[in-house]
């Protein structure tokens, strides 16, 4: 788990991603290398096999950490995120074992979210919310709904639309990311309108800020 740089018990927002399908991939070594890539400086890193954790001081910071990742590894490989508010209790500052209804309404996201992709109309759900049961924190029907919506959009991009999500979430400039691709800076703005690129920008930056 990431470094513990918090009280013994505090408010948090936890996260706990898994990577889909891993058992089928062809080099589990690579896929790993890959995702472990991806999660450096991010607050989150592996726990056992494919999973990997970490805490975050909002929800909103938990909600941009869990889209950074899956967007650095998309769409090769494919993650499945549950994100948690409540209280955590540092159980051993020194190997940073944490518990709680923090951690507890985590694991019930990440649930949740495994169930949803085997419904039809769910299929492209890769991230879920879920508060501990005394209501503290962001509601979770309002945060779900923006982030149903987004997994949605994200779920229907293309490679190079992906390509190009990643360049503007890092606030690349589009004449740079179209150079990038050897393609127009015409031709970027119009896949960012086509495809929602700039929505979900828009609605990431809105997503970052909650508490």
């Amino acid at each position: 788990m990431a470094e513990v740089k918090f009280s013994a018990s505090s408010m948090r927002a936890p996260v706990i991603g898994d990577v889909i399908g891993s058992r089928q991939a062809a080099d589990r070594r690579e896929l790993h290398r890959r995702v472990e890539a991806a999660l450096a400086g991010t607050g989150l890193a592996f726990t056992v096999g494919d999973e990997f954790q970490g805490s975050f001081a909002t929800v909103g910071a938990a909600i941009d950490a869990a889209l950074r990742v899956r967007l650095a590894v998309a769409p090769d490989i494919d993650i499945r995120f549950g994100i948690g508010w409540g209280a955590v209790t540092v159980l051993d500052a020194e190997s940073g074992i944490q518990d709680g209804p923090g951690w507890w309404a985590a694991r019930d996201a990440i649930e949740w979210t495994a169930a949803a992709q085997r419904q039809p109309g769910l299929a492209l759900v890769r991230t879920a919310y879920r508060r501990q049961p005394d209501g503290t924190g962001p509601d979770p029907d309002a945060v779900n709904a923006a982030l149903m919506c987004r997994d949605h959009l994200l779920g229907s991009l293309d490679d190079r639309s992906i390509r190009i999500m990643r360049g503007l979430l890092s606030e690349q400039a589009k004449k740079d990311i179209a150079k990038a691709e050897g393609i127009s800076a015409s031709a970027v703005s119009q896949r960012a309108g086509r495809d929602g690129l700039d929505l979900i920008v828009l609605a990431s930056r809105h997503l970052r800020g909650i508490r």
